[in-house]
């Protein structure tokens, strides 16, 4: 890879940006994590539900989610699995 010194600077700051930004998430997540625990001990709800959940509202597709256990839960049903 040959570069010239402006596409090495360009580069070089990209990459440190980029850097800061995986950093500034990473500490993010912790803190999401240690907050979903607490709740989920406080509402004694599993944390992966709660997880489960935000992941499904992030993406807006509880459509998809509600479609797909519906299929799972007719199946359940069919094969007499639901009691």
């Amino acid at each position: 890879l040959s570069l010239n010194p402006e596409q090495k600077s360009k580069l070089t700051k990209l990459v440190n940006e980029g850097i800061d930004v995986l950093k500034e998430v990473e500490t993010l997540n912790e803190g999401l994590k240690d907050t979903v625990k607490a709740v989920a001990e406080e509402l004694n709800i599993k944390p992966a539900t709660i997880n489960k959940a935000i992941k499904i509202a992030h993406k807006g597709d509880w459509a998809k989610v509600a479609d797909a256990f519906d299929d799972l839960e007719t199946l359940v049903v069919t094969v007499g699995k639901d009691k």
